[in-house]
């Protein structure tokens, strides 16, 4: 007995989609805060995202762009003050 409907093609690419976004967010959210953790799951959801084929191509550039810029930002605030964390 089958209690859900087998998952389709469409679900698939939501999915997808909903990663390109949430890569876009994380990596945005990543500039202000947490930059260790958010910055590399913006890299990971949105590289997953382009490899499964989504719709939102733009976004989920956007989001391993701005990931990859959460890494870059992270290791200058390191180079300056020499610590892990930064602060304002």
């Amino acid at each position: 007995m089958q209690l859900t409907a087998p998952a389709g093609r469409r679900t698939g690419i939501r999915d997808t989609d909903g990663m390109a976004v949430a890569s876009f967010v994380l990596g945005l959210l990543g500039l202000l805060v947490l930059n260790v953790f958010l910055g590399p799951s913006a890299i990971v959801l949105a590289s997953v995202a382009l490899w499964r084929g989504t719709a939102r191509r733009g976004r989920a550039l956007l989001g391993l762009g701005l990931g990859i810029a959460d890494l870059v930002v992270l290791a200058a605030f390191m180079q300056a003050d020499g610590t892990i964390s930064w602060s304002f």
